[in-house]
C-alpha cells in the first residue's frame, strides 16, 4: 500500500505549520532548555531515527505517523543548520552549499536506483527511504537558507518570509502555466516552504528589538502543533482534500 501523503493544498499548509513547529521546538531544545547545539542535535536525531523507523516499518500511510516524521525532520533540520553555523563555524552560506550537495546526491542515487523520483504514491521501502533522506536534506537546507537571509543578509523576519513566499508563488505559477516537471517543482517548493515557516517561527519567538514578537518558544510550539492537528483533522474529514494541488505527476 501507499506509504506517503498525497500532495494537496492541505499538504502544503501542514508542511508550513510543521516547519514553524520544527523551528520553535528546535530552538526550545537547544536554547530555552539550555541543552546546546550538540546535545540538541543528538536528541533530535534520536527522535528522528525513531520516527522514521516507525514510518518506514508501517504497512500503509498513517497520517499521524507520517506528519510526526515530517515534524521530526524539520526539528532536526533546525539543529543541523545551527550546528553547522554556530558550533562548526562554517556559516550558513557554506552550510547551504553542503546541504545542496547532499540533496542532489540523494536524488541522483534515488533516480539511479529506481529511474523514477515520483513523490506519490510510494510503495517500496527502499524508495521511501530515499524519499525521507531527501526530505531531511531539504528541510535542513531550507533552514540554513532562511537563517542566511536574516542573519547574513540582515533582512527582517517579515522580509525573509516575503522573499520565500515570492519564490513559492513563482513555483505555483510555473506549475499551472508551464510544462516544467512537477517533481522538480515539488522539491523546490518543499525546500522553500521550510524557510517560510521557519522565519514565521522566528518572528513569533525572537526579541522585539530583533524584529520578533518575543513569544515563549514553548507556547509558540504548542500553538503551531494545535494548528497542525486542526488542519490535519479537517483534511481527513474533508473529501476535497483528496484533489491534488499538483495534478501532473511528471516523471524524471
Amino acid at each position: 500500500m501507499n506509504k506517503v501523503a498525497k500532495v494537496t493544498l492541505y499538504f502544503w499548509i501542514m508542511k508550513i505549520l510543521a516547519t514553524t513547529l520544527g523551528e520553535t521546538a528546535g530552538d526550545f531544545l537547544s536554547m530555552s532548555l539550555g541543552l546546546g547545539y550538540y546535545v540538541g542535535f543528538a536528541v533530535t536525531i534520536s527522535i528522528l531515527a525513531i520516527a522514521l523507523f516507525s514510518q518506514i516499518k508501517a504497512d500503509r500511510y498513517r497520517p499521524a505517523l507520517y506528519w510526526t516524521a515530517i515534524i521530526a525532520t524539520t526539528t532536526a533540520g533546525t539543529e543541523v543548520s545551527d550546528l553547522i553555523d554556530r558550533s562548526l563555524g562554517l556559516g550558513y552560506a557554506v552550510g547551504s552549499l553542503l546541504l545542496v550537495s547532499g540533496l542532489l546526491g540523494a536524488l541522483t542515487f534515488w533516480y539511479y536506483r529506481d529511474r523514477d523520483l515520483s513523490v506519490y504514491p510510494i510503495f517500496k521501502k527502499d524508495g521511501e527511504t530515499m524519499y525521507w533522506l531527501a526530505i531531511v536534506f531539504s528541510n535542513s537546507l531550507g533552514t540554513a537558507f532562511g537563517d542566511f537571509l536574516t542573519d547574513n543578509m540582515g533582512l527582517s523576519y517579515i522580509q525573509g518570509s516575503l522573499i520565500t513566499a515570492s519564490i513559492i508563488g513563482l513555483v505555483i505559477a510555473l506549475h499551472y502555466w508551464t510544462q516544467l516537471n512537477d517533481i522538480l517543482l515539488f522539491w523546490v517548493a518543499f525546500i522553500f516552504t521550510r524557510p517560510f515557516g521557519a522565519t514565521f517561527g522566528d518572528f513569533l519567538t525572537k526579541p522585539i528589538d530583533h524584529g520578533g514578537l518575543a513569544m515563549s518558544r514553548g507556547y509558540a510550539s504548542i500553538a503551531a502543533f494545535l494548528l497542525l492537528v486542526i488542519v490535519l483533522v479537517f483534511s481527513l474529514r474533508n473529501k476535497t482534500g483528496d484533489r491534488p494541488s499538483m495534478s501532473k505527476q511528471n516523471k524524471l
